[in-house]
């Protein structure tokens, strides 16, 4: 840890007395963050299925819908957080070398980055809530050619919602883990939610992959 970091008070983790010994309880830490994150696969999966299923009953529909998607902003957002992954990703090194004050930068910049995906999002949304592009019998725009552009547009509120649901969530934990880290919590020693949440993290960001071309390329 360079001269300019924060000492972390290390004197502070405790092992539970559930536990024999701080590896064993990483250890379980890290298995049950990994089991959260397999019950999110499984929603996202179910959500993707929906889609699928959806698309090919109504396949000429959705691929007229989707075209009524802002690419550029889909993409723009696809990039802000594949950076918001990386600075993460950095976060959880710097806090496994101790580097505190490095570590509360890069989560405050993956922080701002969540920040500009909402904020986009928004602007998103609200073109569609001024288009009447919205779910099921409230879409109430003009000029398509089929009679099912709704469905697309409940099933992408829906998969976008939930998304953008985690992103805030994911926000509320930056925010904490930030308090945690500026009291000097995290080192070398003890790093486990800065990586939990960076799994977290990196998921949410991997499911919009996903979600950008299914939803804005290819309908």
């Amino acid at each position: 840890m360079s001269a300019t970091d924060k000492p972390a008070r290390e004197n502070e983790f405790q092992v539970a007395h559930h536990f024999d010994s701080a590896d064993v309880q990483f250890d379980a830490g890290r298995m049950g963050i990994w089991l959260f994150l397999v019950t999110e696969i499984l929603l996202f999966g179910g959500l993707f299925c929906a889609f699928a299923v959806f698309r090919s009953w109504y396949y000429a529909d959705f691929v007229e819908a989707h075209h009524h998607l802002n690419r550029v902003m889909g993409a723009v957002n696809t990039v802000v957080l594949i950076c918001s992954s990386l600075t993460m990703a950095l976060a959880v090194r710097s806090a496994q070398m101790s580097k505190t004050k490095l570590t509360s930068l890069l989560i405050g910049v993956t922080l701002a980055l969540s920040c500009v995906f909402l904020t986009i999002k928004f602007f998103e949304y609200s073109h569609k809530f001024h288009e009447g592009l919205l779910p099921g019998r409230y879409f109430t725009a003009e000029g398509f050619h089929g009679h099912h552009a709704g469905i697309f547009f409940a099933v992408y509120f829906m998969m976008t919602g939930i998304h953008g649901i985690h992103i805030l969530i994911g926000m509320g934990l930056m925010i904490w883990l930030l308090r945690r880290n500026m009291r000097g919590e995290f080192s070398s020693r003890y790093y486990a939610p800065v990586e939990g949440f960076g799994l977290y993290w990196h998921l949410v960001d991997l499911v919009w992959i996903y979600l950008f071309p299914l939803l804005y390329l290819i309908g």
